[in-house]
């Protein structure tokens, strides 16, 4: 089984850990991310926050990333199921500061799905359940158990849970709880897509 999306966001977005390049995208299949892919929204010249000499020594506030705070959309057509925006948009890691976030994330995963997911939303849709995850803390606009449309405004891009920048991470499971699903391979707009690829939404 594949289910078919829609891109959840306007603007360009540069593609990373895909399953079009690995399986598992993400190096783990653990909490159903086998089949997950992160998008990283860009600016006008397809690159995300200009990397200095402070980038590489220092962490960075989400604001500085031209993403932070852009719109995401529903995927698909469905029922929400879970919602949460209460996780602060923490510094963003690049450079020496990220070696030693990477040293935080087995806190991270042992401390549950939700410690990864930060602010996310959960979409039940006729095939499988999708999740989007690292979203920007009070911007969702919907509740559990609203009906939502492809396309329709959920959230904003944020850097909350385990993430070093401000991007969206998506992904499809068979079924919930997240800890008991097997991942569900993902096209958007009819394919998939590849590392480092730009996409258009």
């Amino acid at each position: 089984m594949t289910i078919e999306l829609a891109l959840p966001f306007a603007g360009a977005w540069q593609v990373r850990n895909s399953p079009a390049d690995r399986v598992p995208s993400h190096g783990t299949t653990r909490f159903a991310s086998a089949q997950a892919i992160d998008f990283v929204p860009v600016g006008g010249d397809e690159r995300t926050a200009p990397l200095t000499w402070r980038s590489l020594l220092r962490p960075e506030p989400p604001q500085r990333f031209p993403g932070f705070g852009r719109d995401i959309v529903s995927p698909v057509a469905g029922e929400v199921v879970a919602a949460h925006d209460g996780e602060v948009d923490h510094e963003a890691y690049r450079g020496l500061p990220s070696l030693g976030y990477a040293l935080t994330q087995g806190r991270r995963a042992a401390a549950g799905w939700p410690a990864l997911a930060g602010n996310h939303v959960t979409i039940r849709c006729a095939v499988g359940v999708v999740v989007l995850c690292h979203l920007q803390r009070g911007s969702l606009t919907v509740t559990v158990g609203e009906q939502v449309g492809t396309g329709q405004p959920v959230a904003r891009c944020g850097n909350s849970g385990n993430s070093t920048e401000p991007h969206v991470h998506v992904q499809a499971i068979d079924r919930l709880p997240v800890e008991a699903a097997q991942a569900v391979p993902m096209t958007f707009d009819g394919r998939l897509p590849h590392n480092g690829e730009i996409v258009q939404g």
